[in-house]
């Protein structure tokens, strides 16, 4: 038996309390699970430094230049409506956007049950944290509501959509990951409504996935969104807004050049 398999199934039994088929119990007691004990440093210390001396000559990012670019692809690939804004004019595509959100929700055939001026009147979520300049020209007939104290699930259901910023986006999956900080609320916010702004900084693109969560804190809540919400029955036969809005708009903000 290998030494290796020895220490695997040596920690296995120290772990279940399982008795030792080699032989007798040791009457010094079962062995360490993280192994002999090393006079110069805690338990385990060998295994850790043996970890920290492995060869990590990969690969690991796969693109150094464009990821921007990239990332606007590859989320496109998703159908998201992706477009590439200046931070100067940042707070005009906002405003943009929402007003033709907001015209499409007033135009869209209601239930019997749903008054049309409800409908008309159906405000943007926006988070705590949103930047105000990015709410600075918002036209008069845009109504906005706020998550504080937090709205129901049929009050998220009856907005127009949810504005957010985001904590990093991924290059090579077109993923945007939010973490619930500030500007981005609670995980409802993005999975209720069926429109989804989001904001995502050029700085914040990542290359890979690797890239990406060295950037964020482990342990924070994490939502990946890639695309708009979307599955597939057995007969391959796509359905959007299932598990989520079925409508993602980005907005990829930059510098200008």
């Amino acid at each position: 038996m290998s030494a290796a398999r020895e220490r695997i199934l040596a920690r296995i039994r120290a772990a279940t309390g399982a008795a030792d088929p080699a032989g007798p119990p040791d009457p010094a007691g079962p062995p360490d699970p993280a192994g002999p004990a090393d006079p110069a440093g805690p338990p385990g210390a060998d295994v850790d430094a043996a970890y920290a001396a492995l060869p990590r000559e990969y690969l690991r990012a796969h693109h150094h230049q464009g990821i921007a670019d990239l990332f606007a692809e590859r989320a496109a690939d998703y159908r998201a409506v992706v477009e590439r804004v200046t931070r100067p004019g940042l707070a005009h595509a906002i405003a943009r956007v929402l007003t033709d959100r907001a015209a499409e929700v007033a135009a869209a055939g209601t239930p019997d049950d749903v008054e049309r001026s409800d409908v008309r009147d159906a405000p943007f979520v926006v988070p705590a944290g949103v930047p105000a300049e990015w709410l600075a020209e918002l036209p008069a007939g845009i109504t906005l509501a706020s998550d504080t104290p937090p709205l129901s699930a049929a009050e998220l259901d009856r907005s127009a959509g949810v504005l957010t910023g985001c904590a990093v986006a991924v290059a090579e999956t077109g993923t945007i990951i939010l973490d619930h900080g500030p500007g981005q609320g609670r995980r409802a916010l993005t999975l209720v409504p069926d429109f989804h702004l989001v904001v995502v900084e050029s700085d914040q693109v990542a290359a890979d996935l690797a890239d990406a969560f060295a950037r964020l804190d482990p342990a924070r809540p994490h939502t990946l969104i890639s695309g708009p919400s979307a599955t597939s029955d057995i007969e391959l036969i796509r359905v959007e807004g299932v598990h989520g809005p079925r409508n993602l708009h980005v907005l990829l903000s930059a510098s200008p050049a």
